[in-house]
């Protein structure tokens, strides 16, 4: 977090449980909310800490960035947390977002491929970095063009962070909203940033069933769109 940075955790909104079993709890976090605590009293309400309030064994596997809205699971068993994080490090978790980008994508529908490092002037900032670099591959695919942007699909194979902002900035269409890496328009025609994690598939750590949540309908019709 910067200097500047006054965290403003959205108050009054209840848990928004997508599912719960013995072994994991499915949540759909809204922005501007912490995944997990930061350092200091004045970042420690989060989601995990809310949930923790109504189940003390919860247990973080992933993370969302604070200004990223969307599908967070958590797991209720030590050995759930384990083999979540297994399937997370093991890229067996498919992820699809949803995110508002500026401008018109041409072609409609690809692959970003471009490595990614830290940014170690800028931080949390990343950058473009062929030497250095972490692999990075993100799938896009355009849902609905509106006049000065567009509803676009993103599917990440990598998940590196900023991973989804950086590779929409380096196609020329920055994620709405974004204050790291917006254009000054982009940052104005929103005021959050447009980054929903929509969908999430994993496989039940118990049984091994495939389990799939969707969580596009918030998104979508807060935004005035709609996806054909």
């Amino acid at each position: 977090m910067t200097d500047a940075f006054i965290y403003r955790p959205p108050t009054g909104i209840p848990l928004n449980i997508l599912y719960q079993d013995k072994d994991l709890i499915v949540l759909n976090k809204p922005a501007g909310l912490l995944t997990n605590p930061g350092r200091g009293a004045h970042l420690a309400d989060c989601l995990l800490s809310r949930v923790q309030q109504q189940y003390p064994q919860a247990l973080l596997v992933h993370r969302l960035d604070l200004a990223t809205s969307g599908i967070v699971v958590m797991a209720l068993r030590r050995k759930a947390e384990a083999a979540l994080k297994q399937q997370f490090a093991e890229r067996r978790v498919s992820k699809r977002y949803l995110a508002l980008v500026w401008g018109k994508p041409v072609p409609a529908e690809g692959t970003v491929d471009l490595p990614l490092l830290a940014d170690s002037h800028n931080p949390p900032k990343q950058k473009v970095c062929f030497s250095a670099g972490k692999a990075a591959i993100t799938h896009y695919k355009v849902l609905q063009q509106l006049a000065d942007r567009a509803l676009v699909e993103l599917t990440p194979i990598t998940g590196r962070s900023h991973q989804l902002r950086m590779h929409m900035l380096q196609l020329g269409h920055p994620i709405l909203g974004d204050a790291f890496y917006a254009t000054p328009e982009a940052l104005a025609a929103a005021p959050r940033l447009m980054l929903h994690a929509a969908s999430l598939e994993l496989n039940q750590p118990y049984n091994g069933s495939r389990l799939r949540f969707d969580a596009d309908s918030d998104f979508v019709s807060a935004q005035g769109v709609l996806i054909p």
